[in-house]
């Protein structure tokens, strides 16, 4: 191996091998493209002169065309043709050819396909252009606005083509037919999850303003909703026709996840919204604010007509985490403060200031991170900020711990003594925000912060079993929705790899997880 010696203080966005000659290599960035012979384990360089053409600020992408000329695409939308040319006292230099002007905004892909046409991304106007190896203009295509600008292009069997696009958009198509999704994903942090109640179906929202409803069966995205504003918490009513969702700017709705239409809206505050939940017999729809109340309505119709029933008072911070009692009487709820607090909400909203009467009490669901059966499961040393969310699953056996630092947990539940054993899981990029079992525990989604992801992993057969020693550690990992951080190889791919042993706090039983990219 070697390496190429600093060539420029500037940004380098590509390099690589010229497939005519492998002691070529071409690299190119911000305002400059290099040119490599590469002689032994001696590097040289000549750099690539823009004479009376303007330079541009960014050169992403170049390849090499048929009759080994090099094309690179830039800031300014043009493509540029370098040929090499005698310079100074005979020596070779790398100068510009010809100049086409190609996109409006950057150029951000280049791809020669095995005909030896060109194809070309533009970022500002989202098309895909077609050019002759003269680079005369063939055909074009103008991708809809939904699924962003042009990032890279790549051949596919036949006259099939693929194009990623900014908007985490991979389409698969003809420029005779057009585009259409293979897999599409958000575009910015993700904070919202709510997980259907009898189908293994989930519903995701975050700061780029998206509403997703994914099929976990297919792997694919079955519709998308764009918001008013970012979306923040959700939660489907027990029928699973009725979605409610939270907003940054303290608005909730309430959705048909059928038609995608506007059942009901309100806003109790200019607060945003960090929690909504239902009632488990659906009668009840609580509703977190950053204002420190909790807003209670009352639901009829199957979710579809609500009514303002009453208002938690209590807390001294903003509200984070809510579950409601099996009997749809009581809430439980955490805030920002770390306070613990019980209401009997069917009584009149009122605060329960004993809280021996709610020891026993039995949750329909346990996602608040503070309480006597997941103590365990924050970590030493922790400022209370460090786990973003929790999940028991349905049978009680196991809580899912979604954290700081890029990792899902899985604790026995309950989970009431300090330095409890887990199985830790790898895989996202950024800070965990949120975890949910889907309806038959069969699935586990959570979800990424910075890396815009949103991954699914399945309960191996027979994991249940070893609950009363471990946790399950038996998992089948999709990657339904991907950032650049993390290059999407396509649903249901046929790759496997096992890992043994994943790593635990202190746990000595030995796991198995399967992956599938």
């Amino acid at each position: 191996t070697a390496r190429l010696p600093q060539s420029t203080n500037e940004s380098v966005l590509s390099v690589e091998f010229n497939p005519r000659d492998s002691g070529s290599i071409i690299s190119s960035g911000k305002s400059h493209v290099y040119f490599w012979t590469w002689s032994g384990s001696a590097l040289t360089k000549k750099q690539g002169i823009f004479g009376k053409y303007k330079k541009p600020k960014f050169i992403q992408c170049f390849i090499f065309d048929a009759a080994g000329a090099v094309l690179t695409g830039d800031s300014e939308g043009n493509i540029l043709t370098w040929t090499p040319a005698p310079g100074k006292g005979g020596k070779e230099m790398y100068q510009i050819g010809q100049q086409t002007r190609a996109h409006e905004g950057s150029v951000f892909a280049l791809c020669r396909r095995r005909d030896g046409t060109v194809l070309s991304g533009g970022g500002k106007d989202r098309r895909v252009l077609s050019w002759s190896p003269a680079l005369q203009l063939l055909h074009e295509v103008e991708l809809p606005e939904s699924f962003g600008a042009v990032r890279t292009i790549a051949e596919g069997p036949g006259e099939e083509l693929l194009v990623g696009t900014t908007r985490n958009a991979l389409l698969r198509g003809t420029l005779g037919s057009g585009f259409t999704p293979i897999v599409q994903g958000h575009t910015d942090e993700v904070w919202g999850l709510a997980t259907h109640p009898t189908c293994c179906r989930f519903l995701t929202c975050g700061h780029d303003r998206q509403l997703c409803l994914w099929d976990g069966r297919e792997h694919a995205l079955a519709w998308s909703l764009a918001l008013e504003d970012t979306g923040l918490c959700a939660d489907f009513h027990p029928g699973g026709h009725v979605v409610a969702v939270g907003l940054l700017t303290g608005r909730w709705l309430v959705l048909d996840t059928g038609t995608r239409q506007l059942l009901a809206g309100g806003s109790d505050s200019t607060e945003q919204l960090s929690v909504v939940r239902f009632s488990p017999d659906g009668t009840f729809l609580a509703i977190g604010s950053h204002d420190n109340f909790i807003y209670i309505y009352s639901v009829a119709e199957g979710g579809r007509k609500l009514s303002r029933f009453g208002r938690c008072t209590g807390h001294s911070s903003f509200i984070t985490h809510l579950d409601w009692s099996k009997d749809g009487r009581f809430i439980m709820s955490n805030s920002g403060d770390y306070e613990i607090l019980y209401w009997d909400v069917a009584g009149g909203c009122k605060l329960l200031r004993n809280r021996f009467e709610s020891r026993d009490r039995e949750w329909a669901s346990y996602t608040c991170v503070l309480g006597f059966h997941v103590f365990g499961v924050w970590p030493d040393g922790s400022d209370g900020t460090d786990i973003n969310s929790l999940c028991r699953s349905h049978h009680e056996r196991v809580v899912a711990v979604a954290d700081d630092f890029c990792k899902v947990h899985l604790f026995q539940y309950p989970c009431a003594r300090p330095k409890a054993p887990s199985h830790v899981y790898g895989g996202h990029g950024s800070h965990v925000t949120n975890v949910r079992f889907t309806h038959d525990d069969g699935h586990l989604v959570s979800l990424g912060g910075k890396d815009t992801s949103v991954f699914q992993w399945r309960v191996l057969p027979g994991g249940r079993r070893q609950l009363s020693r471990a946790p399950p550690a038996s998992f089948l990992l999709f990657l339904a929705a991907s950032s650049s951080l993390f290059p999407f190889l396509g649903p249901k791919s046929g790759a496997r790899g096992c890992l043994e042993n994943p790593s635990s706090s202190s746990s000595s039983s030995s796991a198995r997880f399967r992956a599938a990219l």
